[in-house]
């Protein structure tokens, strides 16, 4: 099969490069725009690493676009804490070699979703600011799109941000919400971090199965994640580090990974107590679904590709 046209919306943290390296050198995906947002990071640095990770992953030529800077409503929140300061694990990697594309994120969505009404596929990993802003120009955008997978919540109320709460959506739950009102479980699917602490952890012997690879790509996957491997062993107790963009950016391109998901009609909390949780309402005279939310995943399946694309082979079946 050809490979599937992607736009990518991304706040870039250390797990989102591992995400674009998917994306762009998999060969599973065309990616045609990547656009940033504040999230894990200011803007102006995940749009550095955006940049730095398509040319690591020989996507030099894709265009980045800047987007919002802030949440909808509220003071922006980093989780540098998380991914370091630079976002990348403090490693000290070099700049770029070029900057972002004239053109606010935003702007661009809607502009592709128009010129390409139903061929490409939308791939949200940060928080939903910029969809948001593009749907309360165009309530109807996302049927623009062949389909639209985020990387946001938690479909078990189990967080990573608050006992509840998942990072993406807890940032800019207000976003969230918008995307919900205007969402169809035939064309958006979440992705949440009840998956990626399930079906994306990288064990220890994963990591250094990835380090073995001895691929410029492979040693860049590697070593990003320094930080958020500390932060896991310390805070969330999985037995490695999760790759919850990865994973989602997975799901996109190989559908067939998904073996189990949802559909319900879902809301945001927006209270300071249970700010960002997912309200999943499973009773019978629940209002009709909104979402799908995908449960279950193939993992050996998602780290074989992970594996082969940082290997630099190409397509894992």
């Amino acid at each position: 099969m050809p490979p599937t046209p992607l736009l990518v919306d991304t706040d870039t943290g250390s797990d989102d490069a591992v995400a674009l390296l998917l994306a762009a050198a998999s060969g599973l995906g065309d990616v045609r725009a990547v656009t940033t947002v504040a999230g894990n990071v200011p803007l102006p640095t995940a749009t550095r690493n955006a940049l730095i990770s398509l040319e690591i992953a020989g996507a030099a030529d894709v265009p980045v676009h800047e987007g919002c800077d802030r949440p909808l409503l509220r003071p922006l929140s980093t989780a540098q804490h998380v991914h370091g300061q630079d976002g990348m694990g403090d490693i000290g990697l070099p700049g770029p070699r070029r900057g972002p594309q004239p053109g606010h994120a935003a702007d661009v969505l809607l502009s592709y979703a128009r010129r390409f009404p139903g061929e490409l596929t939308l791939v949200t990993l940060g928080p939903l600011t910029n969809l948001a802003a593009a749907l309360l120009r165009e309530p109807g955008l996302l049927g623009r799109f062949r389909h639209v997978y985020c990387m946001a919540g938690a479909a078990d109320a189990h967080g990573n941000i608050t006992a509840t709460a998942e990072f993406n959506v807890w940032a800019d739950p207000e976003a969230a919400g918008v995307v919900l009102r205007a969402a169809h479980p035939d064309t958006v699917t979440w992705v949440g971090w009840d998956v990626s602490r399930k079906y994306a952890v990288m064990t220890p012997e994963d990591q250094r199965r990835l380090e073995r690879l001895g691929t410029p790509v492979a040693a860049f996957a590697h070593r990003i994640n320094r930080t958020v491997a500390e932060w896991a062993r310390e805070v969330t107790g999985l037995a490695g580090y999760d790759l919850p963009d990865p994973i989602a950016m997975a799901v996109a391109l190989r559908p067939d990974l998904v073996l189990e998901e949802e559909r319900a009609h879902v809301t945001i909390a927006l209270g300071d107590e249970t700010r960002g949780q997912m309200i999943v309402d499973r009773r019978r005279a629940a209002r009709e679904p909104n979402l799908t939310m995908v449960r279950r995943v193939d993992e050996a399946g998602f780290k074989d590709l992970l594996f082969a694309t940082c290997a630099g082979t190409g397509r894992a079946a």
